[in-house]
Formats: C-alpha cells, sequence, structure tokens
C-alpha cells in the first residue's frame, strides 16, 4: 500500500513513534519510509478520526523533513508503529528501526512523539543512532489537560509518595465527619494536627525504614538461630524494670525537690537494672559474633567493662548530689571483727565515695582494655590450613 523509497546517501532521519492500532492498521506494513508514504498515512488516519493525536504527531514529521531539507540535508521520514504497550510490541518497534539503519547510513535522528508514553521508547533509538532533538507534540488545547494527566498517573505510580502524601490528606478527610458529629472544632482540628504531625515525623525521621531494618534483624536472628535475639529481649525486659524502678523513686520528690535531684534519684536506682541489661545484651552480640566469625573483636570484649565503669561514675555522681540533697544517708560500714581485729563502725563521706566510685571506674575501665587485648587472641580460632 505504501511505497518504500532508498537513496543511496542519507545524512539523517525524522522517525515517528507510534504505539496503538490505529497507525498499525492503517499502514499494514511498517515501517512506513517516505515523504509520500506518510502522506497519504495521515490522510487516511485523519479520515479516520480527525480528532487523534496521531495526525499532528504524523504532520510534525512531514515539517522538520520538509526543513531539513531546505538546510540541505538529505532527510529520510519513517514511522515505526506497534499495535500495543506490550513487551513485544517495544521489540518489534525496536527491529524496525535496526531494518532502517541497517538499509541506509544515518548519522543522527529527529524523534517525533505525541504522548509521554511513546517517549520511554526514545532510549531504544539512542542506543542505535545519536538522536538529535525530541519533539513532542501535544495539540494546544490539551496540552495542560494531559501534562496533568501524565504528571497524576506518574504519582499515584508511585507508592512512597503515595503513603506520605494521601494518608494525611485522607485523615484530614476522615475527620471532617467526627468535626460536624462532636461539634468540636478545636479540639478535633487538634487532633488531626497531631496524627498528622505524627506521621510526618515518622516519616521524616526515618522511622519506618529503622522498624524495617529491626524487623529484618530479628527475624534472620532467629531463622539463624542467633544468640543476641534472646539476650536483647531479655536486656529490654530489665532496662523496663531499671525505668520503673528509677520513676517509683523520684515520683515522690517530683513535688518538693529541684529538677537535679528528681533525676539523680531516677539514675540511682535505674542506673544498676540499665547497666545489667546492657551487659546482657553486649553478651549476647560477643557470642554471634564468636560463632559467625570465630574470633570476638577488642570492641566486644571491651564494652562490658566500658558498661559496668560508666554505671559506676553514675551512681556515684547520683549518689553524691543525693546525699548533699538528704535525700539518702551517708555510707556506713558496720563494725567488724575478724579473730583479733577488729574495726568499729564509721561513716564514709559523700566526697571520699564519689572519688572511689570514680576511680573503680577507671580501674575497670583500664582492665577491661587490657582483658581485651589478651582474651581477643586466645579466643581467636585459627582456620586449619591445607597442606599442599
Amino acid at each position: 500500500m505504501f511505497g518504500h523509497s532508498f537513496t543511496s546517501s542519507v545524512s539523517s532521519l525524522v522517525v515517528c513513534i507510534d504505539r496503538g492500532a490505529v497507525i498499525a492498521d492503517a499502514a499494514g506494513e511498517t515501517p512506513v519510509v517516505g515523504e509520500r508514504a506518510v502522506r497519504s498515512l495521515v490522510t487516511e488516519v485523519g479520515l479516520d478520526d480527525p480528532e487523534d493525536s496521531r495526525v499532528n504527531c504524523l504532520l510534525e514529521g512531514l515539517r522538520l523533513a520538509r526543513e531539513r531539507r531546505n538546510e540541505g540535508e538529505e532527510p529520510v521520514l519513517a514511522v515505526v508503529s506497534a499495535p500495543d504497550e506490550s513487551v513485544d510490541s517495544d521489540r518489534a518497534i525496536a527491529k524496525q528501526i535496526d531494518d532502517l539503519l541497517a538499509a541506509r547510513p544515518v548519522e543522527s535522528a529527529v524523534v517525533v512523539t505525541d504522548n509521554a508514553a511513546d517517549e520511554r521508547l526514545v532510549h531504544v533509538i539512542e542506543s542505535r543512532v545519536r538522536v538529535d532533538a525530541v519533539s513532542r507534540v501535544v495539540v494546544r488545547q490539551a496540552r495542560d489537560l494531559e501534562s496533568t494527566y501524565y504528571l497524576l498517573k506518574q504519582f499515584l505510580a508511585d507508592e512512597q509518595l503515595r503513603a506520605t502524601v494521601l494518608v494525611p490528606i485522607g485523615l484530614f478527610l476522615l475527620a471532617v465527619p467526627v468535626l460536624v458529629a462532636v461539634q468540636n472544632v478545636t479540639a478535633a482540628l487538634a487532633a488531626v494536627a497531631s496524627v498528622t504531625g505524627l506521621f510526618l515525623l515518622y516519616k521524616g525521621l526515618g522511622v519506618d525504614d529503622a522498624l524495617a531494618v529491626l524487623a529484618g534483624g530479628v527475624r534472620d536472628g532467629l531463622y539463624t538461630g542467633r544468640v543476641s535475639v534472646v539476650t536483647t529481649v531479655v536486656a529490654a525486659g530489665l532496662a523496663l524494670i531499671g525505668i520503673v524502678a528509677g520513676v517509683i523513686s523520684a515520683t515522690p520528690l517530683a513535688a518538693g525537690a529541684s529538677v537535679l535531684t528528681t533525676a539523680m534519684a531516677f539514675l540511682f536506682d535505674s542506673v544498676p537494672w540499665l547497666a545489667i541489661a546492657a551487659l546482657t545484651a553486649s553478651v549476647g552480640h560477643a557470642l554471634d559474633e564468636w560463632l559467625r566469625n570465630t574470633q570476638i573483636g577488642n570492641a566486644a570484649l571491651n564494652l562490658p567493662f566500658v558498661v559496668i565503669a560508666i554505671a559506676f561514675v553514675v551512681r556515684g555522681f547520683a549518689a553524691y548530689f543525693l546525699e548533699r540533697a538528704g535525700v539518702i544517708d551517708p555510707l556506713t560500714v558496720p563494725p567488724m571483727a575478724l579473730g583479733v581485729v577488729s574495726v568499729r563502725g564509721f561513716e564514709i563521706a559523700g566526697d571520699i565515695r564519689l572519688v572511689a566510685f570514680v576511680v573503680l571506674g577507671v580501674c575497670i575501665s583500664l582492665l577491661g582494655v587490657g582483658v581485651a587485648a589478651r582474651l581477643g587472641d586466645w579466643l581467636t580460632v585459627e582456620e586449619p590450613t591445607e597442606s599442599p
């Protein structure tokens, strides 16, 4: 139906891309090559549907071919088409491009499309020949409408954007009936603002990603039998006990004491439990590291000593402030008798107790460094080497 005209020397290619049954059925055989064949195709497609944007696409191809000829080039106008937007149709269009380039020496190409979906095939042509320009033909009356539709479609296809934007809007719309029902606009708006703010903080701070990583780590730990999963659960329970114990101790002081004294009371009773929780978790991670890598790093071995040292220092400072505030009594050593040696009971002043706790914490920290250096080499299991 449409003739193919070939020339011996060609410098540029003007190609119109279409994915749809209209041009594919009207052409019969694709690609359609030559301006005369394309003019006949424009007439046929335009008579079938004058409002079809494909007519404008073909006319734009004819206009660009005429401009190239006026500039002294020898352009070849072609139309490639496939019946739908499937992967097989895209491969068929790619084969048509290969046939065009194999039949004529093309140096560059200008691509003409009539919608954003067809533009996704531009990279197929770019992988085969240099593309100088892409001309997208949109009817003027529909340009804003089509651009808005494409942006909205792209937005709805992005799951992350949907969850971030549509969920707060949905919550606000759900709150409208609540406003009408309770007739308390202030309370309803405060609730909506609070929920929306929490959601934005949840997404903005990446809490969802952190929870996903945590859930993945727990799942992998359960499947692989890691000791740290159990020790982490135990540590969480111990930490909860420590927090509750600290709150119980600090609550009676909240009314009459200063903020510093209340905080020190909380730390004084919660630090031992929190230290035991940290020790439990660190031991579990150290065991996992040894079982997985047959060795334990110095940092993992030194961590329990650091936790104990910090616990002693923090409890020492908390006891010092509480003793100065009169909340706790000075440390008293009861009288003792060891054979012929007897010791009378005496009180240890707050300054001396603070110094003792700090020195003890520093000594424990230094002990941890030495133990980690020696015990790390001893726990390392050397893999047997095969003799040649």
